[in-house]
């Protein structure tokens, strides 16, 4: 009996990269789609650019209530608890949205599917970081990144073919589905062996736990990856929810730009592969700076870009550097707390992170409706993932391959 018990609570890495990655799919798809509708509905519902920069400052504020909430719980009630909650909590919010008529109503909404999405990332990547041995963590926590390329190619293609004919509402209507793989989550998927593993008296307080985070052993990393968070989050939702629009405003037709940043969104898929293979060959310090370098320079081409074909190219680069950089961000932070703060220490990062989601898209759309140009707006988003470079390089430190407390 105990045997069978046993083998229940077990999971084989691939299965639980597919489980878990498949979640992470939907996420992605959700976000992916919400840049494409956002363009749509700034023709439907004659949106200003400050307006359209409100939808996805909103989406973000609820990630950020997220993250820090379910990633504190995730260490009280469990990874697997959580993951099941949130999933489900962004698949209804998100169906229900397709039926909004109004502005208020659907940022309401876009609120309560943020706190889901923002959830579900860092626990998503704690319970895996946790599951697999301490040689292949790194490579396997990016791996289950590239799953968010596979989301967005999903929205880009849903977005391409869907939007155009039936409109923005189906659309969201397809990405509701989730909410039926929750079901199959509680079903399959074991909590982490780490997790489960603690004793109860281990478990500290909420408050106790946020002390332990900014105490005198985890205040530099705990600072280090605030700033990272911060940076690289201000800058992807400030360049990417606002690629499509961005590429009408460059002169480009709905369905032509939808179709570039749907080229684009393809070199994200060798970005993960090639973070996943370097991360634990040359450590999460070495791919954390160079693919966020590489994305700084990108940003900077991509605003200056003036020919179709440099848009593209560098759309791509863009894409290529800052989903590898993403996928480098997910395996580094879960690594430099202990267990019994894990999740408090990941979903606070990625809190102050979703604060920069927030600002990054409302930057855009006021100085846009301030006049100001595309290239000079990119060229901020540069020195931003700049100075979480240089984070990561002095005040960072290497965990490959450590086995996690």
């Amino acid at each position: 009996m105990s045997k069978k018990k046993n083998e229940k609570q077990t999971i084989s890495r691939n299965k639980l990269l597919k489980v878990a990655g498949f979640g992470w799919l939907f996420d992605a798809m959700d976000v992916g789609i919400l840049s494409f509708v956002i363009a749509a509905l700034a023709i439907e519902w004659q949106l200003t650019p400050t307006e359209m920069g409100w939808i996805g400052s909103v989406n973000s504020i609820g990630m950020a209530v997220g993250a820090f909430v379910f990633g504190v719980f995730s260490d009280r009630v469990g990874r697997k608890n959580i993951f099941m909650i949130t999933l489900i909590v962004f698949s209804v919010a998100n169906g229900l949205s397709a039926f909004t008529t109004s502005l208020a109503a659907f940022m309401v909404l876009r609120f309560i599917v943020g706190m889901g999405l923002g959830g579900e990332l860092p626990v998503a990547s704690t319970l895996v970081s946790e599951s697999v041995a301490a040689h292949e963590r790194g490579r396997v926590v990016v791996l289950l990144e590239s799953f968010w390329a596979g989301g967005w190619l999903l929205a880009a293609l849903i977005s391409y073919f869907v939007i155009p004919t039936y409109g923005w509402r189906v659309a969201l209507l397809i990405t509701a589905i989730p909410a039926l793989y929750a079901i199959y989550l509680r079903i399959h998927l074991p909590d982490s062996p780490r997790f489960t593993a603690k004793k109860e008296q281990e478990k500290g307080s909420v408050w106790q736990n946020i002390k332990t985070v900014w105490s005198k052993q985890y205040k530099r990393r705990t600072l280090m990856l605030w700033i990272v968070w911060f940076t690289v989050v201000f800058s992807y939702y400030g360049m990417f929810l606002w690629l499509p629009s961005v590429m009408t405003m460059k002169g480009f037709s709905l369905i032509k730009s939808f179709e570039y940043v749907l080229i684009m969104t393809l070199a994200q898929l060798p970005g993960y592969f090639t973070a996943a293979w370097l991360i634990e060959r040359a450590g999460r310090k070495f791919v954390l700076a160079a693919y966020l370098t590489g994305t700084a320079i990108s940003a900077l081409v991509f605003g200056n870009a003036d020919t179709t074909m440099m848009l593209i190219i560098s759309g791509m680069f863009l894409s290529f550097f800052n989903l590898g950089a993403w996928g480098a961000l997910y395996a580094y932070s879960p690594e430099q707390y202990p267990t019994v703060v894990r999740g408090t220490g990941t979903g606070m990062a990625a809190a102050v992170g979703r604060l920069g989601g927030v600002l990054g898209p409302l930057l855009v759309g006021m100085m846009l409706s301030n006049g100001s140009s595309i290239n000079t707006i990119f060229s901020i988003f540069c020195g931003a993932i700049l100075v979480g470079v240089l984070a990561v390089v002095f005040l960072g430190t290497e965990t490959k391959q450590l086995e996690l407390d």
